[in-house]
């Protein structure tokens, strides 16, 4: 898929970006977790995408087709701790019509861009240990796991365990 563009998230994605969460959310596999089963509404969205343009420290990035649909978003956002400035921990979402095409590569990339500039050494995310295709894709894209985080996550009323993955920027030259 060579026909999206990945950009900074605007405020006016808040709609978009709100549709994109439900769906993905909306999935079998429940790729995605909030604390109360629901993601933001679309006012708190574009509150988030406003305050976040103010704030050096974080960045979400959208992948945007030609015809004008968000099908990914990748969020950033660096450690509040002084000893753990130099990590950031990123949350990644594409749209399933949109997966294995290179957009969440593509915002990956966006992530290591932002985060060179930024005196950011390490990306972490945490991943469902049943979402093969999302472990897949940071493996192939350089991040190794460093943990297993058991109970981490409360989702529908059960304790579910996390991946925990980081990608050193030093060892990677560039943007893989």
């Amino acid at each position: 898929m060579s026909d999206f563009v990945v950009r900074r998230a605007e405020p006016s994605d808040a709609e978009a970006l709100t549709r994109l969460a439900e769906e993905v959310s909306g999935e079998p596999e429940a790729w995605l977790i909030s604390a109360d089963g629901e993601w933001r509404s679309v006012g708190d969205e574009r509150r988030y995408l406003k305050a976040v343009r103010r704030y050096a420290h974080a960045a979400v990035f959208v992948a945007e087709r030609e015809d004008g649909a968000i099908v990914g978003r990748l969020s950033v956002a660096r450690d509040a701790h002084p000893a753990s400035a130099h990590v950031a921990d990123i949350g990644l979402m594409v749209a399933q019509d949109a997966r294995r095409q290179g957009v969440g590569r593509a915002l990956l990339e966006a992530a290591v861009s932002w985060a060179r500039p930024s005196g950011v050494s390490k990306l972490e995310l945490h991943v469902f240990p049943w979402n093969e295709p999302a472990i897949k894709l940071y493996e192939n894209f350089g991040f190794e796991r460093e943990g297993y985080r058991k109970g981490h996550y409360l989702r529908a009323g059960e304790m579910v365990d996390a991946i925990l993955m980081a990608y050193e920027l030093s060892t990677h030259g560039s943007a893989e």
